[in-house]
């Protein structure tokens, strides 16, 4: 009777000992936090093996899988949790990214107006769904997306680069040189945007120094594409 005890307070310290469901959780979220995805995905499998309707484990190891480029069995987890509860705007965000990777802008933009519709203020959400319409040539919709993401915080370069390349391809030099000009002027090591600018001011405007310039500057920072310009038009 002592040695049947024994091993049946042995078992209860083993159950009391297992952790839960939340810590195994937190565990995998310390893990991404130190970039250390699959070790994360497994803590989330175990998450799921305790509870199978977990939808932050399923969105949270669809956000591992895409971190390691794993974007067909990341949009799994991420349909996995929208399936389960489809109230969060996160893993349709998520999923948006993935199927953005993966160049489905249709299916991106989708995922990021389910995303918008169910959280308004996220500033990531109308980003990404713009880089998706510009992909898909919807100009006026992309710079209505960019512009909202300005409202914000104007102080983004990357947006105001992306705008100018939306306002372009729709036929508005003028927008662009001005979202150009913005864009060096927060990030002045962005050569793909003196590039940019450089091309427009002279083959818009006629602007042979300026555009020789900023041409010259794209080339010093590394963007080579700015060569056969440079030596076409801007040799003394």
């Amino acid at each position: 009777m002592k040695k049947q005890l024994t091993g049946l307070f042995a078992i209860l310290i083993l159950i009391s000992c297992s952790p839960s469901e939340e810590e195994l959780f937190d565990e995998g979220v310390r893990k991404m936090e130190s970039s250390e995805y699959q070790n994360a995905i497994e803590y989330f499998d175990r998450v799921l093996d305790k509870n199978p309707e977990n939808t932050s484990a399923h969105n949270a190891k669809g956000v591992a899988l895409y971190q390691q480029d794993k974007y067909d069995e990341a949009i799994a987890a991420f349909t996995a949790s929208i399936a389960l509860d489809d109230t969060s705007y996160k893993p349709f965000f998520n999923r948006g990214n993935a199927y953005l990777e993966k160049k489905e802008f249709k299916n991106a933009v989708l995922d990021y107006n389910k995303a918008n519709g169910l959280d308004p203020n996220q500033g990531d959400v109308y980003y990404n769904r713009g880089l998706a319409l510009l992909a898909l040539e919807e100009y006026e919709d992309a710079i209505f997306d960019f512009d909202i993401v300005l409202q914000v915080n104007p102080d983004q370069p990357l947006v105001h680069f992306n705008r100018a390349k939306a306002q372009l391809a729709n036929n508005d030099p003028v927008s662009a040189i001005e979202s150009l000009v913005t864009t060096v002027d927060l990030d002045n090591r962005n050569g793909a945007a003196y590039y940019l600018l450089g091309v427009t001011q002279m083959s818009a405007f006629g602007q042979k120094e300026e555009g020789c310039a900023n041409l010259k500057m794209a080339l010093s920072l590394g963007f080579p594409e700015a060569k056969e310009w440079v030596d076409e038009f801007c040799q003394d």
